[in-house]
């Protein structure tokens, strides 16, 4: 357990410090992920910004993800899933519009009219609070890599077994202190896994 995702981000910088990590910049997934990136960034003197890959929900279960939107428009969609659960592909193209839309007010919101970091030939760290299904890493994963990184590690307190072995297969490295056999949700393993605000995400990125 975790007591909070400040403790759990100061717990990976130092497994980050441990096995000899190197990276130019650190990412966090908005919004908790932002959290746990902090120490991180703070602890290597590394630049911290955001990236945003957010999910498309099911209609009848906004919590399931069935597919995955990028900064660039790009969407990460679960074939399979749109045929078993008999969905509208213009149905699910109009929800992924909506998702960029809101990501492009997200990203101005949290860099206040900084400019986005350049990827292109970086090494790149991108963090997150947990990784259940792992939809939203993979989207984030490619972005980055169109953006011309030229490498890219996952860093995360906790993963599901099954997600912590397709994302070896993706990043060139995953970190993860912890990949439990019984996994239902991130909460789990958290005292404190309350919401993350806006303005905490807009605060941390001005403090680095």
């Amino acid at each position: 357990m975790f007591r909070n995702r400040k403790e759990a981000g100061e717990q990976l910088a130092e497994f980050l410090r441990e096995k000899e990590a190197d990276f130019d910049l650190v990412l966090g997934i908005p919004r908790g992920g932002v959290v746990v990136a902090y120490p991180i960034a703070q602890k290597y003197g590394c630049p911290l910004d955001v990236v945003i890959a957010r999910k498309i929900g099911s209609p009848s279960d906004p919590e399931y993800a069935i597919g995955a939107v990028t900064p660039d428009g790009e969407i990460l969609v679960d074939e399979n899933l749109l045929m078993f659960l008999h969905l509208d592909k213009n149905q699910f193209e109009q929800a992924a519009k909506h998702v960029h839309q809101e990501i492009n007010w997200r990203l101005t919101a949290y860099r206040g009219g900084r400019p986005a970091l350049s990827m292109e030939g970086k090494r790149v760290l991108l963090v997150d609070d947990g990784i259940a299904t792992g939809f939203t890493v993979r989207a984030a994963i490619a972005y980055l890599r169109r953006q011309g990184a030229s490498y890219i590690a996952v860093a995360t307190p906790v993963a599901a077994p099954d997600t912590y072995s397709s994302l070896k297969r993706l990043a060139d490295d995953v970190f993860c202190l912890h990949v439990p056999s019984v996994f239902y949700a991130v909460g789990q393993f958290y005292e404190d896994f309350s919401a993350t605000s806006d303005q905490e995400v807009i605060s941390l990125l001005q403090a680095i």
